[in-house]
């Protein structure tokens, strides 16, 4: 049987302190939540490795230092409302759930959706909501939010998700340009978000997310 805590432990030390992550409840989320149960049975063997893991077709669980690193630069403070997109088997949700008030987590590959709420139950996230629907659609019914969270790259951010966040709040996002792109996060401040560059990392880009080409006549 693999000592999964022990690998939980160096993925903290190796992957995400060096990282410049620090604060207590990141790193005390990342060494409680059991990252092998939040992948696919034939992948908890790579669960603690510092890479992406897929999860189905075009979708990945990031990799624990982009997740760190993203959570690192939203600066929750425990008392909020979080959407996170895109959450696949729901281990985003895990972590964020101990760190904050609630999470809403929407997933659109009903599968995933599925099995993300029996996990997410099974670890004792019981302040996560799973949501099934369109990951551009947002979830509009819980919001707005404190913060958002994006669990792959982005080409274009609809204004549905822009319009779910709540004045005052974050959104972290990460703008892929080619192969790589820049995490940036949004302060949402009278109506408007104005963006900060974080640092540079790559994923899959989220279905709807998509670059919107502008058509010329």
């Amino acid at each position: 049987m693999p000592d999964y805590t022990t690998r939980r432990r160096m993925m903290v030390d190796t992957q995400v302190r060096p990282s410049d992550v620090t604060k207590f409840p990141i790193i005390d989320a990342m060494l409680t939540v059991p990252r092998e149960m939040f992948v696919p049975a034939s992948a908890r063997e790579v669960a603690y490795a510092g890479e992406h893991v897929r999860l189905a077709p075009g979708r990945v669980l990031l990799d624990p230092r982009l997740l760190a690193k993203m959570l690192d630069a939203l600066d929750l403070d425990g008392s909020e409302l979080v959407l996170d997109i895109g959450g696949g088997l729901g281990y985003s949700s895990a972590v964020v759930a101990r760190m904050t008030q609630a999470v809403v987590m929407l997933e659109e590959d009903p599968e995933l959706a599925r099995e993300a709420q029996s996990l997410l139950s099974e670890a004792g996230a019981d302040n996560v909501i799973v949501q099934e629907g369109a990951l551009a659609d947002g979830a509009d019914e819980h919001g707005p939010y404190d913060a958002i969270l994006l669990e792959g790259g982005v080409g274009d951010l609809p204004r549905t998700i822009e319009a779910q966040l709540k004045d005052g709040g974050r959104i972290a996002c990460l703008f892929m340009e080619g192969r790589m792109g820049k995490v940036k996060v949004g302060h949402k401040i009278n109506g408007e978000i104005s963006w900060r560059y974080v640092f540079d990392a790559g994923a899959p880009i989220l279905p709807g997310f998509e670059k919107q080409t502008a058509f010329t006549f």
